[in-house]
């Protein structure tokens, strides 16, 4: 066992009937650090997330989290994490006080008043303390949510795609807590289909159809992708995006904000293909992929999933 582990986890399979949900995972994540957990809907990030912290028992597989078993030590486990889910799941209709004492109740905190007094501040919620859970925004319930599942101090924090649906600068807020949380020795593990968000994260493991496809520093999953890409900007773009797809050299081709990207491995048989469907107002220049640019290389490599549904 290695103890500056905090995850550590092989060859994790779920399967529900016959449809496989996780094929193989490992995940080695040292304590202390940050890491995005990334992948498209149904690729199999919430069913690894419940096997580590115990809430699913893995068909196949071992592994430890905080040094614990995870098929024999759940309940020990599950004292010592924090899980935030993707869909609120606390109590509409009552308080954040209110809430935030149900759940130190069931962490059985020695001093209840304290404890909610102390995460009401360091969240900022002291002042919306009355207000009925049910009526907050969703920054807000984001907040509360995250003040809950870390009122007894967890050294593992699993975040299950937090930030959906609210605005940029709770996002922004959130991710400056989420940072402070680790400075203090907390192991975060966070989905999230945001790009802005992996770029904040010390490491990005990235799955598809069930399985791990990548896994590294931004600059690593950039570079393995082998990718050159050629950005442009102008009147047109978007127009011309549609007649550049599929051809030769070309195996992505993305529209970003104002900017459209052509991406793939052969720059000389990209730079002919944007030769022969140039424009006149439009000027290519070569830049540094993006993260997004990588994945979306990743999932086209990924391929078809061919997992059985039930």
């Amino acid at each position: 066992m290695n103890k500056e582990l905090a995850i550590d986890v092989r060859g994790l399979v779920k399967r529900f009937g016959e449809k496989t949900a996780v094929n193989g995972v490992d995940i080695a994540m040292p304590r202390g650090q940050v890491w995005g957990f990334l992948g498209h809907d149904g690729s199999g990030k919430t069913t690894t997330i419940r096997m580590i912290c115990g809430l699913l028992t893995a068909s196949e597989g071992t592994g430890r989290a905080l040094g614990f078993d995870i098929h024999k030590e759940s309940a020990r486990i599950k004292a010592r994490a924090g899980y935030m889910t993707q869909k609120f799941s606390f109590w509409t209709d009552m308080t954040i006080r209110e809430n935030l004492e149900f759940v130190a109740r069931l962490y059985r905190l020695p001093d209840i008043a304290s404890a909610v007094r102390k995460t009401l501040d360091k969240l900022g919620l002291s002042d919306r303390q009355h207000q009925l859970a049910g009526a907050l925004s969703g920054g807000w319930k984001q907040r509360l949510a995250l003040a809950a599942v870390t009122m007894h101090k967890p050294q593992l924090l699993l975040l299950d795609e937090p930030t959906a649906g609210v605005d940029p600068q709770a996002r922004r807020d959130f991710w400056d807590e989420i940072h402070r949380l680790s400075l203090s020795g907390m192991t975060v593990l966070v989905s999230t289909h945001y790009m802005d968000e992996a770029e904040r994260c010390d490491r990005i493991v990235y799955l598809a159809n069930g399985s791990k496809v990548a896994e590294g520093t931004v600059a690593e999953i950039i570079r393995e992708s082998k990718l050159h890409t050629f950005r442009a900007e102008g009147n047109g773009v978007r127009q011309l995006s549609e007649s550049l797809k599929g051809q030769a050299g070309l195996d992505h081709v993305a529209y970003f904000g104002a900017a459209l990207h052509v991406s793939g491995s052969d720059p000389a048989a990209i730079e002919r293909t944007l030769t022969d469907y140039g424009h006149p107002n439009v000027v290519w220049n070569e830049v540094r992929p993006s993260l997004e640019d990588a994945f979306i290389a990743l999932m086209a490599k990924a391929g078809v999933d061919h997992r059985v549904h039930s």
